[in-house]
């Protein structure tokens, strides 16, 4: 009650004051404040009165004060008030000789739309589509079932993939699974982990999702190419694949038509695997090194030299991007992107695994029966009997009689 009669007395007592300076239109005294405002000022402004704040926006320092202050301290002859006021009324000389015009930039928000992006549109409908497709896997094991071998297993079995074969697929999807489920901590981590776990075993957990990340992404490099070198002639597409895909593969019914050593399906997951996931990884190193390997100002350059922004009513793109900029799009590109491998790969699992049987034998052992090998893979099978006849007559002959 005390504080609240005297700021009564007090606003009693300058207002007439405040008024007269007001009507006289005489400047209020500051001597005492040093140039500062005074409360006058204050209460004048919190009785809704126009206040010519010159005397503060002008009040940004004078290195002529100071002579020599400029060249040992980065204020010069300005104290750090008067940079603030200098900032707040845009009177700040933000000049610089840096390479990067951005470094002239103290606040900026360009970050907003990304920041925006990864935790609305890219977290929601990127977790629907993984749900989503775990989700139509599931229903769809429930109405039919794993997909089982039609013929007796004959007991006698083929080499499907030679060792290197394998070892080139689980370094890909073993690299492949550390890395999706490190980007999903990072990605989710702040939504689902620290609220339930919290934030001191998210910020490690993220820590070390950064550290296996960064560091299994070169094997995941190592796997893309050695698979696309081993299996790319096997997996060019021709007319096999026509009928493959009439006949849905033999999921959807009990025909199972001819294929070579990859079919129709295999080959869409091939192909997918490589292209997806080479752009998965170009632009996981344009992350890693964003001043050396920039892609998007080029490339939005050659979108709107052809025109494809107007194609769907877009304005022209970007052309002009800070490294900042570039790992935004490179890092929204980098997630979209894994997401839908991610998704295809579900699919692949699901198939490899529990959805075929005997399916999981050509990736663990190698070997798989010629009953299974005959229904899925008969043109393939029926090349590698014919290839073991011709060995074997080669060896026989060399044989001498006894």
């Amino acid at each position: 009650m005390l504080r609240m009669a005297l700021a009564l007395v007090l606003s009693l007592l300058l207002t007439p004051v405040a008024t007269a300076q007001d009507v006289s239109g005489n400047a209020p005294d500051r001597s005492a404040t040093g140039g500062a405002q005074t409360l006058e000022d204050i209460m004048a402004r919190q009785r809704g009165e126009a206040v010519d704040d010159a005397f503060r926006r002008d009040n940004v320092g004078d290195p002529a004060r100071n002579p020599g202050a400029a060249q040992l301290a980065p204020l010069g002859g300005a104290s750090d008030p008067e940079l603030w006021r200098a900032l707040r009324y845009g009177s700040a000389d933000l000049t610089t000789s840096a390479r990067n015009g951005g470094a002239a930039l103290l606040v900026q928000d360009g970050g907003m739309w990304w920041l925006t992006f990864r935790e609305g549109p890219l977290a929601t409908y990127g977790g629907y589509l993984l749900l989503g497709t775990i989700g139509a896997l599931i229903l769809f094991y429930l109405l039919r079932g794993k997909i089982g071998i039609d013929e007796p297993m004959t007991g006698r079995t083929v080499t499907r993939f030679k060792f290197i074969e394998r070892m080139a697929h689980w370094i890909l999807g073993g690299s492949f699974i550390l890395l999706g489920l490190t980007g999903l901590f990072v990605l989710f981590g702040r939504m689902f982990i620290a609220p339930y776990l919290g934030k001191d075993f998210n910020a490690t957990l993220l820590t070390v999702s950064k550290i296996i990340h960064n560091n299994v992404a070169w094997a995941f490099c190592l796997g893309l190419l050695m698979v696309f070198v081993m299996w790319v002639w096997h997996n060019i597409p021709d007319r096999t694949d026509i009928k493959w895909f009439a006949q849905f593969g033999g999921i959807i019914g009990k025909n199972h038509p001819p294929a070579k050593k990859f079919n129709g399906g295999q080959k869409i997951i091939f192909w997918s695997v490589i292209v997806f996931g080479t752009s998965i990884a170009v632009s996981g190193v344009s992350l890693l090194f964003p001043y050396e390997l920039p892609l998007f100002a080029k490339t939005f350059a050659i979108l709107n030299d052809i025109g494809a922004p107007g194609w769907i009513g877009l304005d022209p793109l970007p052309t002009v991007l800070s490294p900042q900029e570039e790992m935004q799009y490179a890092q929204l590109w980098h997630a979209i992107m894994a997401f839908v491998l991610m998704a295809i790969v579900l699919a692949h699992i699901y198939i490899g695994s529990v959805g075929m049987e005997g399916a999981s034998d050509a990736m663990t052992t190698g070997e798989v029966d010629e009953a299974w090998a005959h229904q899925h893979h008969s043109i393939w099978l029926d090349e590698v009997l014919e290839e073991q006849k011709k060995t074997a007559g080669s060896e026989a002959k060399a044989t001498p009689a006894e």
